[in-house]
This record gives structure tokens, sequence and C-alpha cells, in this order.
């Protein structure tokens, strides 16, 4: 079965050096926007931004960091975390700090 991506691995050899760089840079411009390390998946989480490999939503750590706790205490509490997922949370949360305090505001307990 022929995927997107081996569809363009197999055009690949047959493009001009001129035509690679237009593709590397429609791939830049479209990453530029995305955050490595965390995923939106409707259905999950509500489709909050949540740590790759985990359910646990970036706001919840922006809010426990906000609440005193430290990137170790965070670690500590989510042995599935590591160092690059706080990171990861981090620049994601500067990125969209809209999103992230939307969903703390609804998700704080009244």
């Amino acid at each position: 079965m022929d995927t997107p991506l081996r569809t363009i691995e197999s055009i690949l050899p047959q493009l001009t050096p001129a035509e690679r760089a237009q593709v590397l840079q429609w791939v830049v411009r479209d990453l530029a926007g995305s955050a490595p390390g965390i995923d939106k998946t409707s259905g999950i989480c509500g489709g909050a931004a949540c740590i790759v490999r985990t359910r646990v939503p970036v706001w919840t750590l922006v809010q426990a960091r906000r609440q005193g706790l430290s990137e170790a205490e965070l670690l500590a509490s989510y042995p599935t975390l590591r160092a690059e997922d706080l990171i990861n949370a981090w620049t994601y949360a500067r990125m969209y700090p809209d999103e992230i305090e939307g969903a703390i505001a609804e998700n704080e307990v009244a």
C-alpha cells in the first residue's frame, strides 16, 4: 500500500536540487508552528495539549508549577515524564499562552 511518505520517498530522487530545496522550505514552514513533544488528540484529555507518550496535559504542569512545585517534584509526581518533557511543556505554554490560560480556567475548582 502506498502511503504519502512512500510517495514522497519515490518522487524525491526525481526532483532537481532546486525542487528539493523548495520542498524543504515547505516542510520547515509547516513545522514552524509545531511543538515538539506535545500532542493534541481529539478524545484524549478533552483534546488538550499533552506530553507525548502520556496523558499529562501541559496546563496541569503549568498550574502545578505556579502552585510552587519544582521541576524535580513534577518529575517525581509524574514518573513517566522526563526533563525534556518539561522543557517542551514550558515552550508550548509560551507559544500558546491563551490556550493554556483557558484550559486552567476551565479546570479550576470553584
